[in-house]
């Protein structure tokens, strides 16, 4: 399992704060921040899925 260092939500460190909150809405919804770098992503939803482009690390898919 990989450790991530910035919540892909909220944008925020993982080892800060509380993301129960975060992790409920992922649920439902797509990746808005890069975890590695905390870049805001460029995301498209679509019926099948979604997919979030980070400039710096990439394609993440659902």
């Amino acid at each position: 399992m990989t450790v991530l260092v910035y919540c892909d939500r909220c944008g925020e460190a993982t080892a800060e704060g509380d993301h129960t909150a975060c992790a409920a809405a992922r649920q439902l919804e797509p990746p808005r921040y890069c975890p590695d770098c905390r870049r805001r992503m460029k995301v498209q939803v679509v019926p099948a899925g979604w997919t979030a482009t980070c400039v710096e690390h990439g394609v993440r898919r659902s």
